[in-house]
């Protein structure tokens, strides 16, 4: 792992919630993206190498719905940056750690998979993979 990609935070209103990152971060979101597979609407800051995602539900089974349904707004995951997604998820299966959601296109560019918060300590965990490093 790279470094930490982004960070995820679960949001109601990602109207509400752009607009007081914006204030806080001093500056607009740079993306606004929808993946319909997940049923969430994305936006992205960048701050220096991290990103922040902002997550919207846009449908009461997404997981971001569940989860703000249990657990209310707040840090949903930490993302971290790989530069091979498939060699990453064999290394951490064979050190004990469970796939959650195995690789798949996600938003802002990427290819994505998540490890289960059950193995780490209670945090969900996103795998980052630039989707250009994987073409060929």
């Amino acid at each position: 792992m790279r470094k930490i990609e982004h960070l995820g935070i679960a949001v109601e209103n990602i109207e509400s919630a752009i607009a007081t990152f914006s204030a806080l971060l001093g500056q607009p979101p740079y993306k606004t993206e929808t993946v319909e597979s997940e049923h969430v609407k994305t936006v992205f800051f960048q701050i220096g190498e991290t990103k922040i995602e902002l997550l919207e539900a846009t449908a009461p089974e997404s997981a971001i719905a569940k989860f703000i349904s249990k657990r209310g707004e707040g840090i949903h995951h930490i993302a971290f940056d790989v530069t091979d997604l498939d060699t990453e998820l064999k290394r951490l299966t064979a050190e004990g750690f469970s796939i959650v959601l195995e690789p798949k296109k996600g938003a802002d560019g990427k290819r994505i998979a998540f490890l289960h918060p059950k193995g780490t300590n209670g945090v969900l965990i996103e795998l980052c993979e630039d989707e250009q490093s994987t073409a060929n």
